[in-house]
């Protein structure tokens, strides 16, 4: 049996792992809330009992609902350590100060978004209008009952006849019904 010497390592090495497992469940009972200043707090300790339900994101899985009074409730400046990389967002709203600065880059977007779309109606405005005019003129140029001429395909010029006079008469109307009139919503 060459394992054989073996064989009490083996068994020394599976009861430091049930050893250490069992030193690492109660760091799986942790807290985290939300304080007061918006920061969150971790700790194996109940919250205060001043702090609301909705501020208490994880509880350990044998606390179920927040004690009356916690055992030693932890203080809140000396208990509250913030983690300096922490990244993730609270979910309560934080200080005043910060909610005015995202209310001011809010209001600078929707700013930013109305100037926007009153250039983009602006501009539309202008364009209506110009295609307002040249409707205008065309048909009262076509109306006065002149000789017209338009350039075909081969570059040759053709005199308009009754039927295409009143084609082109028809599609201005269109356009001035379409450009002249108040904007369609």
């Amino acid at each position: 049996m060459p394992n054989a010497p073996f064989a009490p390592l083996a068994l020394r090495s599976l009861a430091a792992l049930a050893l250490t497992a069992a030193m690492a469940a109660p760091a799986l009972a942790q807290w985290q809330w939300i304080d007061n200043a918006g920061r969150k707090v971790y700790s194996d300790t109940a919250p205060p009992a001043g702090t609301p339900d909705k501020n208490i994101l994880k509880r350990p899985a044998a606390a179920g609902p927040m004690s009356a009074s916690p055992a030693h409730p932890p203080a809140p400046a000396a208990a509250s350590p913030s983690a300096p990389g922490e990244a993730a967002a609270p979910l309560v709203p934080q200080a005043p100060g910060v909610d005015k600065e995202l209310e001011a880059r809010k209001k600078e977007a929707e700013a930013a978004e109305a100037a926007k779309k009153k250039q983009e109606a602006e501009k539309l405005a202008r364009a209506r209008a110009e295609n307002c005019q040249r409707a205008k003129t065309a048909k009262t140029t076509l109306d006065s009952g002149q000789r017209l001429a338009t350039t075909n395909a081969k570059g040759e010029r053709e005199i308009m006849d009754d039927a295409r006079r009143a084609s082109e008469a028809q599609r201005l109307q269109q356009i001035i019904a379409s450009d002249c009139g108040p904007l369609p919503q």
